[in-house]
């Protein structure tokens, strides 16, 4: 912490490590992390490169940052809820801050240097699924399936090029059906052009996926 005060009191009083961090996330969110340097991120802050180095001490430590802000989005799973409510909670929320912050999908637990939110997370998560009754090894494995269908899901969510049911229909209707001759693909043909006329919305299948891992895992939670 000390380090950190220290490059607080950097020669640009406007900065702050707080306000770095924060323009890093939003050109993030604007143009991908891929994007993001130390050159560009000074530009967009109007400040000299160098300065940026009284804050944060490399781009890696800028990520760590970075991503530590992402998880202090994320709701904590609530210790008034059953575990499963609790956990379904976190994962929704954590849903809806990968989508407003779709760069960070690939880097959430990539990060060797977890901040404090990141290591709080966690903590959480875990405890929550250890005071349910799983033990050690379930709890592990109740984890990783849990992080790998929310991190999958909100990585193939936002390669999607539509937004909700009507998208989908006019998606279905002029881009997918057209590709799919009934007589070549029946199945496929019959499930667009059914799925386009219910009102179907892609958004809903991370709900079922989500109840059918919850369920399975208090399955096994009761078994014992």
């Amino acid at each position: 912490m000390a380090a950190r005060e220290g490059r607080r009191a950097g020669p640009d009083t406007a900065l702050s490590r707080t306000r770095v961090v924060s323009e890093a996330i939003r050109l993030a969110d604007r143009e991908g992390v891929h994007g993001l340097s130390m050159r560009r991120l000074a530009g967009v802050l109007d400040a000299g490169a160098m300065t940026l180095y009284h804050y944060v001490a490399s781009k890696e430590e800028l990520l760590d940052a970075m991503i530590d802000v992402v998880f202090d989005e994320i709701e904590l799973p609530r210790e008034d809820e059953d575990w499963r409510a609790a956990i379904r909670g976190r994962a929704i929320s954590a849903r809806q801050v990968l989508a407003r912050h779709p760069w960070a999908i690939g880097l959430m637990d990539a990060r060797t240097a977890p901040g404090p939110a990141n290591l709080r997370h966690h903590e959480a998560v875990t405890r929550c699924l250890r005071t349910a009754g799983f033990s050690v090894s379930m709890a592990t494995h109740a984890n990783w399936l849990l992080d790998s269908y929310l991190y999958g899901f909100a990585l193939q969510e936002a390669s999607l090029s539509f937004d909700g049911a009507a998208s989908f229909a006019d998606a279905a209707e002029q881009v997918y059906l057209p590709q799919l001759p009934p007589e070549e693909f029946p199945y496929l043909n019959e499930s667009a052009a059914a799925l386009a006329a219910s009102g179907y919305d892609p958004a809903d299948e991370f709900r079922f996926g989500l109840d059918l891992i919850l369920d399975a895992l208090e399955a096994v939670r009761a078994s014992g």
